[in-house]
C-alpha cells in the first residue's frame, strides 16, 4: 500500500524498510552518541551528570513539543517527505556537534534541533510502514524499523573504543552525519496525484475518541521515563561502578544488540498473532523492572556482575516492545495511523524528558542505585497504565482492531 493513497506502491518494500531503518538510525543517532560518549564530553566541556541529564532532557523537551503537531503534519505531506526532512536536519545537528558544540548549553541548544528531527522523523516512518507495507508483515516491519533505536545504542557503544579513544568523540558525531545524509538520499521519492488530497480531507474529519489514546500516550511516557534514561546513563553508571570505560562501551553495545534481535523478533511473532499485543508489552515491560531492580542492586554494592543482566533486561527487553505498542497503535487507528502515532509518541517523549532529568539529579545527590530503583518503579507504573488504557481500547465501538 503506498506513502500517501495516490503513491505508487514500492517494488521492493523490504529494500525501502531497509532504508528507513537507516534513517531512523541517524535521527536517533545525536541523544545515544552523547550519552555513550558522556565520559569523553563531559571531561571535554567540563560538567557533570545533573548536566547531562539536561542536554538529553532538552533533546526530548523538543520532540515531545513536536509529536503531536508532526502527526498531523504527517497525515498532510506524507511520510517519505517528512521522514527525507527529518534525517537532513538530523544531520545539521550532528555536524554542529562535530565541530562547533563546546560547552554543555551549546550542545544542548544544538539537541533541541536533533530531538525536533528526531520525533518528527520517527511519525513520518510509522505511516511510512502503515501504507507502504502489507498489514501481515507490518509487525515485522514495525519491529525491525524500531530495532534502530538500540541500533543506534550499539553503534554509540562500539563508537567508545573505536573513535572516542582513538580519534577523538567528535569524529563519531561527523560519522554519524555522513551516514544521515547517505539514508536521506537513499529514501524513496513518492509520485502524488489527486488521491493525496482526499486523504489530507480525511485526516481533517472526525476523529478517534482522544481517551484511550491519552491513555496510551501516558502508559507509554511512564515506561519510557524508565527506559529512557539508559541510553545517557548505562556506560557512565556502569564505570562508576568498577567497569572500564571500554568495556562499558561494549556493554551498551551488547545491551543494545539483545535489543535490536529482540524488536525484530517481537514484531515477526506479532505477525502470528491476533491481538493481546499489548499484553505482550506489558510482559516485558515487567521483565524490564526487574533488569532496572537489578542495575540498582549491583551500582548500590559495587557489583559488576550483576550490571550485565541487569542491562541486558533492561535495555533488551524492557526496552524491546516499542515496536510492538506502535504496531498496535497502528492497528487500532487504521484511518489516520500518523496522528494516533503523534499522540502517543507524545507521552513517550514527555516521559523521555522527565526520565534523565530525575535520573541525572537523583544520580549526581544519591547514587545510580537511587536512580535506577526508580526507574524500575515506573516502568511498573507503565505496565498498569498500559493494561488499563487497553481495556479502554476493548470497551469502544467495534469500528477498529484492539490491541
Amino acid at each position: 500500500m503506498p506513502d500517501n493513497p495516490g503513491e505508487r506502491p514500492p517494488s521492493r518494500p523490504w529494500r525501502e524498510l531497509g532504508v528507513v531503518v537507516a534513517a531512523v538510525t541517524a535521527i536517533t543517532l545525536p541523544t545515544f552518541l552523547v550519552g555513550t560518549l558522556a565520559v569523553q564530553i563531559r571531561a571535554s566541556m567540563h560538567f557533570g551528570a545533573a548536566e547531562l541529564g539536561v542536554v538529553v532532557g532538552f533533546f526530548y523537551a523538543a520532540a515531545a513539543l513536536a509529536a503531536a503537531p508532526s502527526g498531523n503534519l504527517a497525515e498532510r505531506m506524507g511520510g517519505t517527505r517528512l521522514l527525507r526532512n527529518s534525517v537532513l536536519a538530523s544531520a545539521v545537528s550532528l555536524l554542529l556537534v562535530a565541530g562547533v558544540a563546546g560547552s554543555w548549553p551549546e550542545l544542548a541548544a544544538i539537541m533541541v534541533l536533533a530531538g525536533l528531527a528526531s520525533s518528527a522523523g520517527q511519525v513520518g516512518s510509522n505511516l511510512f510502514l502503515a501504507r507502504r507495507i502489507a498489514p501481515a508483515r507490518q509487525g515485522l516491519a514495525f519491529g525491525v524499523k524500531q530495532a534502530a533505536v538500540p541500533l543506534a545504542a550499539l553503534l554509540g557503544g562500539l563508537a567508545v573504543p573505536a573513535l572516542a579513544l582513538t580519534v577523538g568523540w567528535r569524529w563519531a558525531f561527523a560519522g554519524a552525519a555522513a551516514l544521515a545524509l547517505v539514508s536521506a538520499v537513499a529514501l524513496p521519492r513518492p509520485r502524488l496525484t489527486s488521491a493525496q488530497r482526499r486523504a489530507a480531507a480525511q485526516a481533517r474529519g472526525p476523529r478517534e475518541p482522544a481517551g484511550p489514546l491519552i491513555a496510551l500516550a501516558l502508559g507509554f511516557g511512564l515506561a519510557l521515563t524508565a527506559c529512557s534514561s539508559l541510553g545517557a546513563f548505562l556506560v557512565t553508571s556502569a564505570v562508576a561502578g568498577g567497569v572500564p570505560v571500554g568495556m562499558a562501551g561494549l556493554l551498551a553495545a551488547l545491551a543494545s544488540g539483545t535489543a535490536v534481535a529482540v524488536r525484530v523478533a517481537v514484531g515477526a511473532l506479532a505477525d502470528r498473532r491476533q491481538g493481546r499485543h499489548l499484553v505482550f508489552v506489558v510482559g516485558m515491560i515487567v521483565v524490564g523492572a526487574a533488569g532496572f531492580s537489578m542495575l540498582s542492586l549491583g551500582s548500590t554494592l559495587q557489583l559488576p556482575v550483576l550490571l550485565l543482566p541487569g542491562a541486558v533486561l533492561s535495555f533488551g527487553v524492557g526496552w524491546g516492545w516499542n515496536g510492538l505498542f506502535n504496531y498496535a497503535v497502528v492497528r487500532a487507528h487504521p484511518a489516520a495511523p500518523g496522528r494516533a502515532t503523534g499522540i502517543t509518541q507524545t507521552g513517550g517523549r514527555v516521559g523521555s524528558v522527565l526520565g534523565p532529568l530525575l535520573f541525572g539529579i537523583l544520580a549526581a545527590h544519591l547514587g545510580y542505585g537511587w536512580a535506577w530503583g526508580l526507574a524500575a518503579v515506573e516502568a511498573l507504573s507503565g505496565a498498569l497504565v498500559l493494561l488499563g488504557a487497553r481495556g479502554m481500547l476493548l470497551n469502544r465501538p467495534a469500528r477498529t482492531v484492539p490491541g
